[in-house]
């Protein structure tokens, strides 16, 4: 018999301790601290997200404009090319007139 009011004053002190206004208070500030630590975790990974989403947009804009830089300067090319060929054939027109000159 004593040993069942040994047990029921013990189950009574671990049920009293548990579910007393202190405890509750511990349970609630630990419960807060934990979600506290999710939101905190939740904010980094949206600070990253929206770190990488500003690179994306900033590579897209270097990229268009490296495209349209590209696309000036392969008509630079094309003109300067033109240039060239026409030049040569100056020249090569310019040396055989010489050359008639010379002989005559």
């Amino acid at each position: 018999m004593e040993t069942i009011d040994n047990l029921t004053t013990l189950l009574a002190t671990i049920f009293t301790v548990l579910f007393s206004a202190g405890a509750w208070k511990f349970y609630e500030s630990r419960l807060k601290l934990k979600n506290r630590d999710i939101q905190n975790e939740k904010n980094e990974q949206n600070m990253y997200r929206d770190d990488l989403r500003d690179r994306v947009k900033r590579l897209e804009k270097l990229l268009t404009e490296s495209s349209l830089e590209k696309d000036q300067m392969r008509d630079q090319i094309l003109n300067l090319t033109r240039e060239v060929s026409e030049l040569r054939v100056k020249v090569t027109f310019l040396e055989k007139e010489n050359e008639r000159l010379k002989n005559k």
